[in-house]
């Protein structure tokens, strides 16, 4: 039983990635790509907890926070970037 919910899981997170990427690459805005690469991220990090899961340890944990972390601070970053960038006057 295990092992068919691992098969679905792998299929449907490698869609998603696919999907992802397929965002990033054609992302009309910086918006689009930082959205997806965030999205990437938590395929990501599902992917670990699956591994987890199926494989009864915890050695990835600290892997999780670091990229849910990382995930957090880039977009936040991004997301304060662009709201700065559309608050200031276009002189023309």
């Amino acid at each position: 039983m295990m092992q068919t919910v691992l098969v679905v899981t792998s299929v449907i997170l490698s869609l998603a990635a696919a999907g992802a990427i397929i965002r990033i690459a054609r992302g009309p805005s910086l918006l689009d790509r930082v959205l997806a690469s965030d999205v990437l991220l938590a395929i990501l990090g599902a992917a670990l907890c699956i591994d987890m899961a199926v494989n009864r340890h915890l050695n990835n944990l600290m892997l999780l926070v670091a990229l849910s972390i990382i995930g957090f601070i880039g977009s936040v970053t991004v997301a304060r970037f662009v709201a700065d960038r559309r608050e200031q006057p276009h002189d023309s």
